[in-house]
């Protein structure tokens, strides 16, 4: 009998149809089956001896919920038997709806329930367990999740156990993740946590990749990736995780019509066994990054997310740095201004805030120009090494593109049919803090526009980076950071913002809710109860916009 070995994840979903992802143990037919009649087939396709399936589910009522099943041929697999969690549902909004977002990043896999867990509760697990308890409960019409979702660079220590049965850890990558299939094993254990299956089978999820999901401090700079390309394991590693991130992560990112358009999918569908097909669309999109596009939109009634690649669309030459290339920073403002007044929010997903602490922002200015030989040679080498020893790689680390991004905001956000809120969703910082811009010298956009920045979901946050943020977010700090910018002769950039909440620091998720042009933020933490569970406490709660 073929197993069920990952999934389902309820991915995309609108008003009339959803995608549901699978991994299967065998070749097989997948099928889809709702409660209410409507239903969805696909047949698996293999990469690197592993079988999967991305479901289309058609013919579904805008507005309503229905329990789902899956099934592999004849065989139902999901719902587990015995589980203890309520049916995994596809629910489908109408324009009239409210539009709940929730959002975060940076996750390790929980351990087991029976392990201590020095991170603490894991948010991502405390929300699932507080709306299976109640499946009527208020809950997210989709999940964010802006970075990290697996650490290729740093494992568990189950999973350091399971490489060395593979390879010699110490053989470079050591207890990183070599190939394709040490990464599968950071997916089975990170989503095969039963709350997390659960959680990920009923809400559907929008993702995309940081750093950690190929390795830290990924595409920081042209001498990091001169430096990556001479190692002996660099380009599996790569070429492994592009392709794993396709396969677990990009796929379901995409509606049905843009799946049928997709020439890459249709070719990993059509060949046997699309291991290579696929290992040569990454070894492209590493040849030429701007050859492949990982961005993509998503509409959710008069809400437009954009969801911005900030990893492999830079453009990485001293001198020519960008955040995005030219192709992809055209086609952020096409989207950002299409249709002006066709929708009331509009947010733009990026992994990287774009609005640090003014100290952070001010440094990264500094180490870029050092960088591109404002100070001479040895001040550029000394800059290399900063940039890379504190991640000095944000959007600040490129003040152009910073520049672009707040012109763009201010043009979308302006004039005739402007929305009520244009926001960036971030992550990457292990904090949460809300800030907002200003445009001296001019009034500015209509649209209230907010920095939110919601991190991490599931990970460590040492003393240290907690003195550091609220120390970068103070007016000394500020004074300090136009000092160094002083020194590297940066000049101010074209707005100001201010922290207007924060810095909050544990394992964390926030919420934008949205109904015509109100909307509202809310900040819940993962906190122990004293009886060895936990539950998603509310530490923040204010209303962003009013009718």
């Amino acid at each position: 009998m073929t197993a069920l070995r990952l999934g389902p994840l309820l991915r995309y979903a609108d008003g009339s149809s959803a995608t549901v992802w699978v991994e299967t143990g065998r070749p097989c037919t997948v099928e889809v089956r709702c409660a209410d009649g409507s239903r969805g087939t696909a047949r698996t396709f293999q990469i690197a001896g592993h079988h999967y399936a991305l479901v289309p589910v058609t013919g579904l009522t805008a507005g309503t919920a229905t329990a789902y099943e899956v099934y592999l041929g004849d065989t139902r697999v999901w719902p587990l038997e015995d589980s203890p969690f309520p049916p995994s549902e596809i629910r489908t909004g109408t324009t009239q709806d409210p539009v709940r977002v929730a959002f975060g990043s940076c996750r390790w896999a929980a351990p087991p329930a029976a392990d201590d867990d020095p991170a603490g509760p894991d948010a991502l697990d405390t929300l699932a367990a507080r709306l299976a308890a109640d499946p009527a409960a208020e809950r997210p019409d989709v999940l964010l999740l802006l970075g990290d979702q697996v650490y290729a660079d740093e494992t568990s220590g189950a999973t350091q156990r399971w490489l060395s049965a593979r390879r010699d850890l110490s053989e470079p990558p050591g207890q990183g993740v070599a190939d394709y299939e040490e990464y599968t094993r950071l997916y089975y254990e990170s989503w095969l946590d039963p709350e997390v299956r659960w959680l990920l089978s009923t809400v559907p999820s929008c993702m995309i990749f940081d750093d950690h999901d190929v390795i830290d401090d990924w595409n920081t700079s042209a001498a990091w990736l001169a430096d990556m390309r001479d190692t002996p394991w660099w380009r599996e590693r790569l070429l492994s995780g592009l392709a794993s991130y396709w396969v677990h992560q990009h796929l379901g990112n995409l509606s049905p019509t843009e799946l049928a358009a997709d020439p890459v999918y249709a070719a990993v569908r059509e060949t046997p066994d699309a291991t290579d097909v696929l290992r040569a669309f990454a070894a492209e999109a590493d040849a030429d990054p701007a050859s492949v596009r990982w961005s993509y939109r998503r509409d959710f009634g008069r809400v437009r997310l954009l969801m911005v690649d900030t990893r492999m669309a830079r453009v990485l030459e001293e001198g020519n740095r960008s955040m995005l290339d030219a192709g992809e920073a055209q086609w952020l403002r096409t989207q950002a201004l299409e249709a002006p007044g066709s929708y009331d929010h509009l947010l733009i997903g990026s992994s990287l805030p774009w609005l640090l602490p003014h100290l952070v922002h001010d440094a990264e200015g500094w180490d870029a120009a050092l960088c591109r030989g404002e100070k001479g040679a040895r001040w550029a080498r000394f800059g290399e090494k900063l940039r890379r020893a504190a991640d000095l790689e944000h959007w600040a680390a490129f003040p152009d593109s910073f520049d672009a991004l707040a012109a763009l905001i201010a043009e979308a956000g302006s004039g005739e049919g402007a929305p009520a809120t244009v926001c960036v969703l971030s992550g990457d910082v292990h904090h949460a803090y809300v800030a907002e811009p200003t445009w001296p010298g001019s009034g500015g956009p209509d649209a209230r526009v907010l920095q939110l920045t919601c991190s991490p979901v599931h990970n460590s946050v040492p003393r240290s980076i907690r003195l550091g943020f609220r120390f970068g977010w103070s007016n000394a700090a500020r004074f300090l950071g136009r000092r160094v910018a002083g020194h590297g002769r940066v000049p101010r950039p074209a707005i100001d913002w201010r922290r207007t909440g924060g810095p909050w620091f544990g394992n964390q998720l926030m919420t934008l809710t949205m109904k015509g042009r109100e909307s509202r933020l809310r900040l819940e933490q993962a906190r122990a109860d004293g009886q060895g569970g936990a539950r998603l406490t509310t530490v923040e709660e204010s209303v962003l916009t009013t009718a």
